[in-house]
């Protein structure tokens, strides 16, 4: 392992953090150079054959460009489950993971619920494979994101009802009823771009991350109006925001005659979460 991790850390010096390449050098033995637990555990020495010497050297390659390890490997982990990632959709946070638990423990399995902007399915498979009787929707504009849900909903044996939807269609309808409405939408304005990393800026999906500096709650107000007719009397939104719009989105949701309306922060203590309840 040694001459692997030299070889590693040496490639990627420079480039990333110390603390960056030893995580990365963990998911490359173990995800793409197939290493045991137990292997890297005791830092055993393993030869590779030409085979993983060529993925070892493409994956160096592919780093140095700034592609991210869960594109590299194909997928990453979401509340314990492997799920498929493509360029076509947004990598799933840890953020996205304390919405989903959120739902699930303030919630007994719903009736229907949909998903806003699914991309990769990690919400709506997620909360499929919890709550296998709830009737699961999910929408999307991108055609490919929709292959790579479905693959995942596939993957995780859950039933989930996907359909390529603009949310800003004037003739959204269905599917009425709904206990739940949930998103995840594009909530980074396009001035903050100059802060972010090259890896999420040159590689992730620019549509399902920036909004215009102009008008940065407008899929929140979409997801407000829409669920008014979308919602049964009671019926729960939640939507992962941008921390520095919390209080605004929450007044948001009043102008449009939500009630019970919370901010909730994620565990690093930022605004991250908004809940409303319709009627």
């Amino acid at each position: 392992m040694k001459q692997v991790r030299t070889y590693i850390r040496d490639s990627l010096q420079g480039i990333y953090a110390p603390g960056e390449i030893s995580a990365l050098t963990r998911i490359i033995c173990r995800d793409l150079l197939n290493v045991d637990e137990v292997s890297l555990y005791l830092d055993k020495d393993i030869n590779l054959s030409d085979t993983m010497q060529r993925i070892l050297d493409d994956t160096m390659n592919r780093l140095r460009r700034y592609e991210p390890i869960q594109y590299i490997c194909g997928s990453t982990e979401f509340l314990g489950r492997s799920f498929r990632v493509t360029p076509a959709v947004l990598i799933p946070r840890p953020e996205t993971e304390e919405l989903v638990e959120r739902i699930l423990k303030e919630n007994p399995p719903a009736g229907r619920l949909l998903d806003v902007g699914t991309g990769s399915g990690c919400i709506a498979v997620s909360l499929a494979a919890q709550w296998p009787q709830t009737e699961v929707y999910a929408w999307d504009i991108s055609t490919e994101a929709l292959r790579v849900a479905a693959e995942n909903a596939t993957r995780q044996q859950a039933n989930v009802s996907f359909s390529l939807q603009d949310v800003f269609d004037p003739a959204v309808a269905s599917p009425a009823s709904l206990d739940i409405l949930v998103s995840n939408p594009p909530y980074i304005a396009e001035s903050e771009k100059s802060g972010m990393e090259p890896n999420v800026l040159g590689w992730e999906p620019s549509q399902a991350l920036f909004v215009p500096d102009t008008d940065p709650l407008r899929f929140y107000r979409r997801i407000a109006e829409i669920g008014r007719s979308l919602l049964v009397a009671g019926g729960k939104v939640y939507v992962e925001i941008n921390r520095a719009y919390g209080k605004e989105t929450a007044c948001l949701f009043e102008s449009f005659g939500y009630h019970s309306i919370r901010i909730l922060p994620d565990l690093s203590g930022n605004d991250r979460i908004v809940t409303a309840i319709w009627k």
